[in-house]
């Protein structure tokens, strides 16, 4: 009974204001209701509203925390509570909403004096809605028909209760406080001002938030963030509305929050799509239109990058609505190319997407190609230029409007007139006197000129005379004589001005005597207007295709332009960018401009990115631009899809080549190649479809390609491709014998990968027709200086090495049948004048192809070796142990046993066999493979006599060919290497050829993974490689030494400055290379931090070191990977310490810019103060004083307030410095502790050269160490301590004056002195056995 009790008080005062609502009506229309009984109504009604408002707010409250312990404990609780109570307020709540909504419908302003309803009354019901509002689940969609009570609840309180102020700041405050209120707030105030006619809210709002200080909103970034969002939505929901209070928030825009401008700059925009769209505006909306596009256009280059971002976007829609006016399309698409340089990500991001949609939505053309569009424009242009003078030919000269013209000197005229009335007859009237042979009509022409001319007064003067000599003819005998002198003259010189055709329309005027003739005169003219006017509108047509054509080409050229730009964005580190990237080149190909297909081309290399999005987004642009041409029929779209691969690999590169292999190998293993394509592509190979050279080689080429991810496309064909594409011809295609080896390959390499371990590998025997046909065409081709044959001769023996059973027995063939041909075409020796015998000669190529095949033959002996041969052993080995562990195991379970070897235990029997097949391969190639009895050592003696006679063999093909195949000689044995390593590294310095040197520095660099030891004593050789003249020298030493350094296969001393140098190559792609080197660099630990001191002291170097400018270039690109705080605050210090060992200005100038590079903290100044004493005396100099201000500034901006005062004391500091020099009391201690450190360093020098490791004027002081670390001269010790660097010691520690010079003389032997690297003899013997790159011409 309790709870029905306590259930029934619940309900009880819900049904009480319910049935007063019901009689209210009846109450109000009661016209005799006396005062007392209205005072009883109007109490009743405030008490059953309060109880029933305070009853709604305990509801509330009650079930906000059920709802919170629902959380906590499941839903069963509340169901069982729910249940046992009978009551449920949430199901309860919008009718208690629509009742006090109908109550407050009702007139009761009758029911209070003078028909004003209280305040406080309206407060206490529209109260309990913002209470409600309150709650964060009232946007959930469940609650929507309570937000929709609420919204009319709170409507009708505005239209009949005056409750406009009191809702706009509870809006306010709600918006500041709420976050989940801002959808909700905009559709109520929608609804009120569209349903409820309350459009005045929408401004009243607008202007509180208007009124709001933007400092203080800078601070409050949630209330910020709350009006932000509601302006935005707002201007969605009624732009019309809104436009009119847009002048109160223009004050946001120079405020310092962000959020706040983009509100603004959003509602201008929604304003501009929905209520300033089209053509047909009126002057004022038009004016407001081109307002807030200037404000948006101006924002692009706001502070913000958040703002810039935004303005972009908002852009993107203003273009995808075709809502941009036509004049301001250049204008954007300008400051959209200038955005992509932006600092920010997002910035260019949203740049990208804003030119994307330029290109979607151009007025223009499907086709932008800037050299299609240059002819058409230029052949229109000529011809508006001939329409043009045409025009002006037959325009009549002077076709004025005589009316205006006498209208424009009648008040000087007039003037004039009575001036000369007024003077005595006679004075001034005898300037212009009648000649007595002149007709009327010849002084009338006369009188017309002088009004032309503006010689009023002998106009006049000659018309007064003309009058009495002419009074019986025309035009001077029709004068009404009525009329006063000055209207006389004056009618008479308007006629005369008009001429005939003006004066007859003057009824005073005599007509023409030959009417007839006048007649056909006018009808001709009126005939020539007609034509004109035609000829009119056909120029203005001209003029507005020709302006048409040259927007059109304006805009092809600002896309070209943004392709250069975008094109470097390509490899971003962020992921979006770069697929941002792709789709714009994708969009932009589309639309058939030429430079899209090199950014089409420069995308391949990503397909390997490591990041799963930006390799789907490179097969999806190739699946879109590829996969799906236009065609008729299946042929027809195979045939389109076969061509535009074809065109990818025009002058493609090697590494193009291979990336798009793993394209199409990924859409041929998941089946988005049709039959239609393969089929055609044999049809091409078989000559079944008549194509050029060019496209046979490059179906073979995609075939190779396809036969990567589905071997069975090739294999199944092999005899035919070999048959058909390999077959005897008078002319042989070596491309086409090329490729075709090339795509066998891919098929060989398949099928390895799918053997296991109990099949041998796959092999065709030495007599099959593919080996056959290989040596008929290289011997054949030998004989022929076709540049072709080299390729091909190379991958032939590839091939033969890898398919072929005994494939020595086949080159050894090839060899021989080569070498008895060069023998045959021996020349005689003839016999000179003298008597003697010239020696015999030989043509140059036959020499060079020689050369070239014993390389390849000698370097495919070795892969060979280290890899088939000694896999197919290993192979062999592991059978042969599992089937003796077998039995071993069967033995086992007869006779059970605990004994086992210790090498079993450790798990070291695989790798001592390993071991000994590794020495067994190792023991071949340094005894065997060059030994005499062989046939590659007969080819050694040769070899060395073109290397060592330039001279003598100076064809720069044959030298480019006798390197390479000296380096792969030496690939074979570390003993033959050994031995001539000093002969390669002088042509690698002495060679006058740019090839030659670039080939050795890829030979050395695959001599320096294979035998490092060798090699490392030759490390400065390699770096000098870096300042070779010959940019292709240069990026080929970059990339090697890029390679050798990031792989630990060479140290890493001071001496990468010189990679340091590249980052300001004159060549972009050098300076990319080192830009990427050192971003690798910097992601090895600390290497760049500790080579920075020597960077920067050779760098400042007087004699080795680079300028100013470059020198700031370099070290901004190095110091940006300094950004931890320890490492920031010792390079203070030690960059500190080095002014005292700088002897010069422009030393001390490099440091102090380096100092103010660096991201300074509060540590790092200290540490600046604690060396203020180095430097002090160097602030002096406006520049270095400049720079540490420019260090400390950097500080102040994030400096806490105690930091600041520690930044203004030093500031303080040093400008005093500046102005007066150091104090005389700390110079004794800074001269006594720099004494030593002052005096000249002496340098080393080798043969005449100075040493390129020094740090030249920079002297890093000596460490403290034991006896046997100290030089054998005695040195002053300094009083104070010396700073030592990890690089110096590192540097210059232990090293012989031999290892600093970077140049060979002819005194220089081979380094004698080795510092072999150590490493575990496992990972020394996988090294070794590792397969060495091959050296690419």
């Amino acid at each position: 009974m309790a709870k029905v009790s306590m259930v029934n008080s619940r309900i009880l005062p819900f049904a009480v204001v319910s049935r007063h609502s019901q009689d209210l009506p009846a109450v109000l229309d009661d016209i005799a209701l006396s005062v007392s009984d209205r005072n009883a109504h109007l109490n009743a009604l405030k008490m059953n509203c309060y109880l029933l408002i305070r009853l709604m707010e305990s509801f509330e409250t009650t079930t906000s925390k059920t709802s919170l312990m629902g959380q906590d404990h499941g839903g069963k609780g509340k169901k069982s509570r729910t249940k046992a109570q009978s009551f449920d307020w949430e199901e309860a709540r919008q009718p208690v909403l629509q009742m006090l909504t109908q109550l407050l419908q009702l007139d009761i302003c009758r029911l209070w004096n003078h028909s004003v309803v209280e305040e406080e009354f309206v407060s206490l019901l529209t109260g309990c809605c913002y209470r409600l509002l309150e709650n964060p689940s009232i946007s959930h969609q469940k609650n929507r028909p309570i937000r929709e009570a609420i919204t009319h609840l709170l409507g009708v309180a505005l239209t009949r209760y005056n409750h406009m102020l009191s809702a706009t700041l509870k809006i306010i405050q709600m918006l500041q406080h709420f976050e989940h209120l801002v959808s909700v707030l905009v559709a109520a105030v929608s609804v009120w001002s569209t349903e409820y006619g309350m459009k005045s809210i929408v401004g009243e709002i607008v202007r509180e938030i208007g009124q709001k200080c933007p400092q203080e909103l800078s601070r409050d970034t949630s209330g910020a963030k709350g009006y932000a969002s509601f302006l935005t939505e707002l201007a969605e929901q009624v732009p019309t509305i809104m436009m009119s209070s847009m002048s109160v928030l223009l004050d946001h825009l120079d405020g310092e929050s962000y959020m706040m401008r983009n509100a603004v700059l959003a509602a201008m925009t929604e304003m501009v799509l929905q209520v300033l769209n089209g053509d047909q505006l009126e002057e004022a909306a038009r004016s407001t239109r081109d307002q807030f596009l200037d404000t948006l256009q101006a924002h692009c280059h706001d502070v913000n990058s958040f703002v810039r971002s935004r303005v972009l976007q908002l852009f993107t829609r203003i273009v995808q609505q075709k809502a941009l006016p036509l004049t301001r399309f250049q204008a954007v698409v300008t400051l959209a190319v200038g955005r992509l340089a932006d600092k920010s990500v997002l910035v260019s991001k949203n740049a990208i997407q804003l030119l994307a949609t330029f290109l979607a939505n151009n007025p223009y053309s499907c086709k932008l190609s800037d050299t299609d569009l240059s002819r058409p424009l230029q052949k229109e242009t000529e011809k508006l230029q001939e329409m043009r003078a045409k025009h002006r030919a037959t325009a009549p000269s002077v076709v004025p409007d005589l009316e205006e013209e006498w209208e424009a000197m009648l008040p000087e005229l007039q003037s004039t007139l009575q001036q000369l009335l007024k003077l005595p007859e006679g004075d001034g009237k005898e300037e212009e006197n009648l000649d007595d042979t002149e007709t009327a009509e010849e002084v009338a022409k006369h009188i017309q000129q002088l009004l032309v001319k503006a010689s009023y007064k002998h106009a006049i003067t000659l018309t007064q005379k003309a009058v009495h000599h002419f009074q019986d003819e025309a035009p001077f005998s029709h004068i009404n004589q009525e009329e006063s002198e000055e209207t006389k003259i004056l009618n008479l010189l308007r006629n005369i001005f008009r001429g005939p055709t003006g004066s007859t329309q003057d009824k005073n005027l005599q007509v023409s005597p030959d009417k007839t003739a006048s007649m056909e005169a006018v009808h001709e003219d009126k005939h020539g207007m007609v034509e004109n006017n035609s000829d009119k509108e056909e120029l203005v047509k001209q003029e507005m295709l020709v302006q048409y054509l040259q927007d059109a080409y304006n805009f092809s050229l600002q896309v070209t332009e943004a392709i250069g730009i975008i094109s470097k964005m390509m490899y971003e580190n962020t992921t979006s960018v770069v697929q941002e990237v792709i789709e714009f080149f994708v969009m932009v190909y589309q639309f058939g401009v030429p430079q899209a297909l090199l950014g089409v081309r420069r995308m391949l290399p990503l397909v390997w990115s490591k990041e799963p999005g930006v390799r789907e987004a490179v097969l999806n642009a190739y699946r879109q631009l590829y996969l799906h041409p236009k065609g008729d029929s299946a042929r027809a779209k195979a045939q389109t899809l076969i061509q535009n691969l074809s065109l990818l690999l025009v002058d493609a590169s090697l590494g193009t080549i291979q990336c798009l292999e793993e394209i199409l190998c990924e859409f041929v293993q998941k089946g988005e190649l049709k039959p239609a394509v393969t089929q055609l592509l044999w049809e091409r190979v078989t000559e079944k479809v008549s194509c050029s050279p060019l496209e046979r080689c490059s179906s073979v080429m995609l075939l190779g390609m396809m036969a990567k991810g589905k071997p069975e496309i090739v294999g199944s064909n092999l005899d035919t491709l070999v048959s058909v594409a390999l077959e005897e011809k008078v002319e042989q295609d070596y491309r086409l014998a090329q490729q075709v080896c090339q795509a066998i390959a891919n098929i060989s390499d398949s099928q390895k990968r799918g053997l296991g371990k109990n099949h041998p590998p796959f092999r065709l025997p030495q007599d099959h027709r593919l080996f056959e046909r290989l040596r008929e065409m290289v011997i054949k081709g030998f004989v022929y200086p076709d540049p072709l044959w080299i390729p091909f001769k190379e991958v032939a023996v590839s091939l033969i090495y890898q398919l072929a059973e005994g494939p020595e027995l086949i080159c050894a063939q090839l060899l021989q049948g080569c070498g008895k041909q060069t023998l045959e075409r021996i020349q005689d020796p003839t016999t000179t004048e003298e008597g003697s015998k010239a020696a015999p000669t030989l043509p140059t190529f036959l020499l060079m192809n020689l050369l070239s095949l014993a390389g390849d033959v000698a370097l495919q002996q070795l892969v060979h070796l280290e890899q088939a041969v000694s896999s197919e052993l290993r192979r062999r080995r592991v059978l042969k142990e599992e089937q003796e562990e077998a039995k071993t195991k069967g033995q086992k379970e007869k006779n059970p046993s605990n004994e086992s070897t210790m090498e079993e235990e450790l798990g070291l029997v695989g790798a001592s066999a390993d071991d000994t097949e590794a020495e067994l391969i190792r023991s071949i190639c340094e005894m065997e493979l060059l030994d005499g009895k062989q046939l590659l050592s007969a080819f050694v003696p040769l070899l060395l006599k073109v290397c060592n006679n330039p001279g003598l063999y100076s064809d720069p093909t044959l030298s480019t060919a006798a390197s390479l195949a000296l380096g792969k000689f030496c690939m074979i044995s570390a003993t033959f290497c050994d031995s001539h390593l000093r002969l390669l590294f002088t042509m690698l310095e002495k060679s006058s050829l740019p090839v030659v040197r670039s080939n050795l520095m890829v030979a050395i660099g695959d001599l320096a993974i294979r035998f490092p030891n060798l090699v490392e004593p030759w490390t400065p050789n390699l770096y000098a490689r870096l300042r070779d003249p010959a940019p292709q020298v240069r990026k080929t030493a970059g990339l090697v030494m890029t390679h050798l350094i990031l792989k630990d296969l060479v140290r890493v001393k001071g001496q990468v400055s010189e990679m340091a140098v590249l980052l300001i190559d004159p060549e972009p792609e050098v300076a990319a290379l080192a830009k990427n080197f050192f971003n690798e660099l910097a992601g090895k630990g600390n290497v760049v931090y500790n080579l920075l001191p020597d960077i920067i002291s050779r760098l400042s170097d007087a004699e080795s070191g680079v300028e100013e400018e470059p020198f700031h270039i370099i070290m901004r690109q190095l110091l940006s990977y300094i950004t931890k705080d320890k490492q920031t605050e010792s390079l203070v210090e030690k960059l500190c310490q080095r002014f005292r060992t700088a002897r010069t200005e422009r030393q001390h100038r490099d440091l102090a810019y380096c100092l103010s590079l660096l991201p300074l903290t509060e540590r790092g100044l200290r540490k600046m103060q604690d060396n203020f004493e180095c430097f002090g005396d160097k602030l002096s100099d406006e520049t270095i004083f400049s720079a540490f201000l420019a260090a400390i500034g950097k500080l102040r901006r994030w400096a806490k307030p105690e930091a600041k005062a520690l930044v203004d004391e030093f500031e303080q500091k040093l400008r005093a410095c500046h102005t007066r020099g150091l104090d005389g009391t700390q110079e004794p201690e800074t001269n006594q502790g720099s004494d030593q450190l002052s005096q000249p360093a002496t340098r080393r020098h080798i043969n005449g050269h100075p040493s390129t490791t020094s740090d030249s004027d920079f002297v890093t002081p000596q460490p403290r160490g034991t006896a046997k670390q100290r030089p054998r001269t005695r040195k002053v010790v300094s009083k104070k301590a010396a700073i030592v660097f990890s690089s110096d010691e590192s540097s210059d520690e232990g090293l012989s004056p031999s290892e600093y010079s970077a140049e060979m003389t002819e005194d220089d032997e081979t380094p004698k002195k080795t510092t072999p690297i150590r490493r575990a003899s496992l990972r020394s013997q996988k090294a070794l056995r590792r397969p060495p790159p091959i050296p690419v011409m």
